[in-house]
This record gives structure tokens, C-alpha cells and sequence, in this order.
């Protein structure tokens, strides 16, 4: 077994960087260095430095969170080298990624607010999760009330958050006469760029309104639409990499062997010339991005919840039960595809079916407790505005309302088995409070408005909603699912 670090590298026999390392400059500063980025942003440009380009982009890593310090030390105990394992259902490889040299700490603001306003970082980079941005649910639009906003818009010069180093960081470089770096958004968010834009500027608005303009009028938020399924690393995955591959990694990623990532072409100080290796730019990307949070991360959601309430533990397992994937196919030809706009280029079933192919890959490990997490913030973006276009179209939401009534049995903490529901979002105890009064008063859950808004009093999906939550706690998610399909 050999010690992942660039002294053994030589001696690593799976595929590998094919540059110097040490010739590396860093041009990106990223936010969120965890399973996703790594399997994702991250390999495009290993792959583009592999080709002798992009060398002068290298990734510099930024902490904001506490749990950040445990990433940050497993990383740079291997000089920032890590592997990725790419599986498909019938085949693994394995390659070491080295694009990126640095991470910096969350605790220094400081350090990371100079680096910003290095010349040399041109682009500054996130995945900071659908629910780091900081959206009231009730407008669709960015809080800067939010405590934690509002303790940077108080003390800009010692920021805490993303939205305040970013800031911090662009005030440094207008005040040196420097041109600001683009931000790029890599989370599954609807017109991410949009949002990050917002967020940025409302932050700065807070502390300085001259810089807020200046912000909003000079630096570029290309939207972008990213997509790869890329569970957690856990002792499994550590082992597998020893085991299988001879490499002691302590913070491998597997990931599928699907990858995408579509652009908007926005880059004012430059980017790496990542069309090369397979990213797609695009003038606006705002189909591609419809596409896939209705039909991929919709579709996760109507996988995840009966499959949790029947105890099913990987998302293939789900896959491989005839209800889960009857109720899949039906919510999404039925209500889901019908009202995606046409995507240049793309047939929606084939796309559609190639989603299924995927979540069905069992080399994945991926869990349903993973498609669960975090419903509060990600039913409002992947979820609810499905419901809305079919509701203003005067179209039937029989399926969703389903979906969104599994989501709120899920929540009421039990398994039809009567197994316990461990927190899975980080508004565990007001969700399970609101499910469990939905058991006789639904309007506990659908008044919700930060997540509903005003979807949960249109009485079509009300009146939906609350015969399938009926049903599920009357007969379970078996005989539920089944006397759906058989409508």
C-alpha cells in the first residue's frame, strides 16, 4: 500500500497527473471543497492540465465552515492530492487529481481576502449547497436580515460567510485599481448566477452601497448547470481505494461515470479553455438548468421518500423495487416532462431515461438517506415550481402532491416500520412538529409558507396533498403507491 503524497507519486501505478505539479500557479479560489467539486470542477481541469493548458488555473481551496478544518488537514496531509473512482455499473477506474495546491483556513479571514485580491486569481468559485445562499422561500430572494449576514454587513472587515469574504475581497482589488475575478456558481441552484449576484451585491449593500454598485455594474455571475452524482466518502470507500487500487487515500470521491457541466461564456479576465475536455458554453444556460433540477434532482426527490419509508437503503436498491420505479416513471412522463421547456439539441425521454440508468448504477453506493437530506431547501427549487406551472396551466398534480405527502410523512420522524428517522435537515424539529399536527390539520404543513409559499392554499394541490396524506398514514407507502399507479 503506498501513502497518497507527490513524493510516492512516481511509484502509483493507476493514471495520474501528467504535469509538474510544482509548475502550478493558482487562478481559481474555491469555496466548498467537498465530494462534488472534487469529482467535478476539479476533474475537468486535471483533465485540461493533463493536455499542457490551463496550468495557470489551479484550484486554491477557502474554508468557511468549522467542519471545513477536517477536510482542509486530510488534504493537505497528501499535498492536496486525492483520488476520484469513476463507476459505472459494469466497470471502475481510478485516477489521482492534482489540480489543486492550496487551502486556506476557515479561521483566517485575512488570508483568504488577500488571496482574493491576488492579480492572479481570476475567477473566485462555490459549492456551498442549495441552502448556503441565504433565500427567503416567501420572496425567492436573497435575506440580508439573516443573522449571519447581517454580522458581516456589521463588521465587513472580519466576514464570516462566503457572500462577506467575496465581498471583502472585491473591495480590496477596486481599491488597488484592480479588475475584479468572476464568480462562479457550481450549485444546483435555478439561475445560480443570478442568485449568487444578488447575494454578493445585497451583502456589500450592507456596509458600503458604492461598492455594492460598483459590484453590480463590473463583475461577471455566469450561470451555470452542473451535474454528477457523487455520494459521501465513508470507511467503505477508504478501504476500497486500499484494498482494490493499493493506495492509503484519506478523502477519496467516487462519483458516476456521467459528468456535464453547460456555461455561460462570461468571463472577463479569462478561463481555462475547458471546452476542450467537455464543458459546454452556452449563451444562456437556462434550459439545460431546467432540465435537469426538474428532471434529475425532481426526480431524486420522488425516488427518495417512499423509499425511505419502506427502509430502502441505497438509491439502486429503490431503483430495483417495482413501486418506486413505477411511481418514477409515472410522476415524471406524467407531470414532470410535460412541462420542461425544449432544451436545444436534447430529447427529454432519452434524457430521462438516462437519469434512471444512473440512479439504477449499483457500483454507486449513493444512499436514500442523502436524496432526503436537506427537503427544506431543496423542495422549493426542485419540486414546487413543477407544481406551479402544471396549476397555472389548469393541469393535474396528483403525482407531486404525492411526492410532496411522502415528504411530509418522512419528516414526521418513523418508517412505515416504525424505525427512526435520525434528523435529515436542518429544520428537522419544526418539519417533524408540522408533520406530525399534519396528521389531522394538513394546513400545519402546507402553511409552511417559506417553502410553499402560496402553493400550499391552491385547494387543487391542498385537496390532493391531503387525501394521499391520508392515505399513507392509513395504509402505508405500499398500498399508497400502488393504488396511485393502478389510477
Amino acid at each position: 500500500m503506498i501513502t497518497l503524497n507527490n513524493a510516492n507519486l512516481p511509484a502509483i501505478s493507476v493514471a495520474k497527473p501528467d504535469y509538474d505539479r510544482a509548475g502550478l500557479q493558482g487562478g481559481i479560489v474555491h469555496f466548498g471543497l467537498g465530494n462534488f467539486h472534487r469529482a467535478h470542477q476539479a476533474v475537468y481541469l486535471d483533465r485540461l492540465m493533463n493536455l499542457g493548458q490551463g496550468q495557470d488555473f489551479a484550484i486554491i481551496g477557502a474554508g468557511v465552515m468549522p467542519s471545513d478544518a477536517r477536510m482542509r488537514d486530510l488534504l493537505a496531509g497528501q499535498d492536496y492530492l486525492y483520488t476520484v473512482v469513476e463507476q459505472s455499473a459494469k466497470a471502475s477506474t481510478v485516477r489521482v487529481i492534482g489540480a489543486m495546491i492550496d487551502h486556506l483556513p476557515a479561521a483566517d479571514a485575512a488570508a483568504i481576502i488577500a488571496k482574493l485580491a491576488d492579480p492572479a486569481i481570476r475567477i473566485a468559485s462555490l459549492t456551498i449547497t442549495e441552502g448556503g445562499y441565504f433565500i427567503n422561500a416567501q420572496t425567492g430572494h436573497f435575506d440580508p436580515a439573516h443573522p449571519a449576514i447581517a454580522a458581516d454587513g456589521a463588521n465587513p472587515l472580519a466576514p464570516k460567510t462566503v457572500f462577506g469574504m467575496l465581498v471583502a475581497g472585491l473591495k480590496a482589488r477596486r481599491d488597488a485599481g484592480i479588475p475584479p475575478f468572476t464568480v462562479m456558481c457550481c450549485d444546483n441552484i435555478p439561475h445560480n448566477g443570478h442568485v449568487t449576484r444578488e447575494a454578493v451585491v445585497e451583502t456589500a449593500r450592507l456596509s458600503d452601497p458604492a461598492l455594492a454598485d460598483w459590484i453590480a455594474a463590473n463583475v461577471a455571475f455566469p450561470n451555470g448547470m452542473v451535474d454528477r452524482i457523487t455520494p459521501a466518502t465513508s470507511d467503505r470507500e477508504r478501504a476500497m481505494i486500499r484494498d482494490d487500487f493499493g493506495i492509503a487515500d484519506d478523502s477519496p470521491v467516487f462519483a458516476e461515470d456521467f459528468i456535464q457541466w453547460v456555461l455561460e461564456d462570461n468571463f472577463p479576465l479569462g478561463r481555462p479553455a475547458l471546452e476542450q475536455v467537455g464543458v459546454e458554453f452556452v449563451e444562456d444556460v437556462t434550459p439545460w438548468e431546467m432540465m435537469k433540477i426538474r428532471i434529475l434532482n425532481g426526480g431524486h426527490a420522488v425516488i427518495a421518500y417512499p423509499s425511505g419509508l419502506m427502509d430502502i437503503h441505497f438509491v439502486h436498491e429503490g431503483m430495483e423495487n417495482d413501486l418506486v420505479r413505477a411511481f418514477l416513471d409515472k410522476v415524471e412522463r406524467d407531470e414532470i416532462i410535460p412541462v420542461v421547456p425544449p432544451v436545444p439539441g436534447t430529447d427529454l425521454s432519452a434524457y430521462f431515461a438516462k437519469v434512471a440508468e444512473r440512479c439504477a448504477n449499483p457500483k454507486i453506493g449513493d444512499t436514500i438517506r442523502r436524496l432526503c437530506l436537506d427537503g427544506s431547501n431543496r423542495q422549493p427549487k426542485f419540486i414546487i415550481p413543477t407544481i406551479n406551472d402544471r396549476l397555472a396551466q389548469g393541469l393535474l398534480v396528483e403525482g407531486l402532491a404525492l411526492e410532496s405527502a411522502l415528504w411530509c410523512r418522512y419528516c414526521a420522524g418513523v418508517t412505515d416500520s416504525g424505525a427512526v428517522i435520525e434528523p435529515n435537515d436542518p429544520n428537522w424539529d419544526r418539519l417533524t412538529a408540522a408533520a406530525q399536527a399534519a396528521r389531522t390539520d394538513p394546513q400545519a404543513w402546507l402553511g409552511m409558507a417559506e417553502i410553499y409559499g402560496e402553493t400550499g392554499q391552491n385547494p387543487v394541490f391542498a385537496e390532493a396533498f391531503t387525501r394521499w396524506l391520508d392515505l399513507l398514514w392509513q395504509q402505508g407507502t405500499k398500498a399508497t403507491l400502488q393504488h396511485y399507479l393502478a389510477a
